[in-house]
């Protein structure tokens, strides 16, 4: 495999997310690029790793690619940013045929383009297994940024999507009889490509009553108590939207389809914080805007933790290093 044959492969296929304010992409030392003067920048990085975050036997490579580019661009919704652009580095097996390398690309060329992210460059680099990192930069005027911080005693938990549909598409990859016709076809869509919330994003983050936000990427019960760490409050979860595939995943494997969601991860809808007086109106120009329910499905307390159903909610998301939890 030649190194120079396959950045230059790589530039054909990122070239046409290319933005105009990038000066100089992919081909020399780093981007140039020209930031706007009256917003601010956001970064984030991300990175998936092939027998850690997924396996060739439930999903291809081009799906990685896909999901790697995803996740990035979720974190950025999350903080209000508007995706800009992004450099990839890859580490790449020795016995990798550059059709794969290629393959792995095209997913993240695609990923880009769907939330609008620019490919400015990156690396290429020998791995024990394929290694995909990714950093990504958006912008977002400084009177929109939402932190995780920002959560007010009695405002209200909303999502922006139902959950649990990701890992609904995980259950069924590992199992092919748990979930059949569309169903199925949904879940592993959820599973495989998941979407990045941006133009939600962005559209929360306009709100001033919007006073905080994050990304659902490890479970809801993970990434809430997060966010009330964060903000030094608790919670009190009151009902879950629950995907119809995750319902029906959850039925066959005898769980119960809301705590089901709960635990699921890698849904990358996002968790607002809305002052309760203004979340009537906001959901309803959501709905309008989106064609979907913004979800209420608690509040912020002061009294620290998580209650759901009356009892105390533990984490039980994703987690890179526990030894309990797997993304496979």
């Amino acid at each position: 495999m030649n190194e120079d044959a396959i950045v230059t492969a790589i530039a054909e296929i990122a070239r046409s997310a290319h933005d105009r304010r990038i000066l100089l992409g992919i081909g020399d030392d780093a981007a140039l690029w020209q930031p706007s003067r009256s917003h601010r920048s956001a970064f984030t990085a991300d990175m998936l790793v092939e027998g850690v975050h997924f396996t060739r036997d439930l999903m291809s490579l081009e799906d990685a690619g896909w999901r790697a580019m995803a996740a990035n661009a979720s974190d950025l919704a999350a903080m209000g940013a508007r995706p800009v652009l992004a450099t990839v580095s890859l580490g790449v097996p020795e016995s990798a045929k550059p059709a794969e390398v290629l393959e792995l690309y095209r997913g993240i060329a695609a990923a880009a383009r769907a939330s609008r992210l620019s490919v400015a460059g990156g690396d290429l680099s020998r791995a024990p297994a394929f290694t995909i990192a990714i950093a990504a930069v958006g912008e977002v005027r400084a009177s929109n940024v939402k932190l995780r911080s920002g959560a007010r005693t009695g405002d209200v938990i909303a999502v922006t999507g139902e959950l649990g549909a990701s890992r609904a598409g995980l259950e069924a990859a590992k199992e092919p009889s748990l979930l059949a016709g569309d169903l199925r076809q949904r879940a592993l869509a959820a599973f495989r490509r998941p979407n990045a919330r941006c133009d939600e994003g962005r559209f929360l983050a306009a709100s001033r009553n919007v006073d905080a936000m994050m990304d659902c990427s490890d479970g809801l019960s993970t990434d809430l108590d997060r966010l009330c760490i964060a903000s030094r409050l608790g919670a009190c979860i009151r009902d879950v939207p629950v995907a119809e595939s995750a319902s029906a995943a959850a039925r066959a494997l005898g769980l119960d389809p809301q705590r089901f969601a709960l635990a699921g991860g890698e849904d990358f809808e996002l968790i607002a914080a809305i002052r309760p007086r203004a979340f009537k109106r906001l959901a309803a120009a959501f709905h309008a805007r989106f064609g979907r329910k913004l979800y209420a499905v608690g509040t912020f307390r002061a009294q620290p933790g998580i209650e759901y159903d009356g009892e105390p909610l533990a984490r039980e998301g994703w987690d890179h290093f526990a030894a309990s939890t797997s993304a496979l």
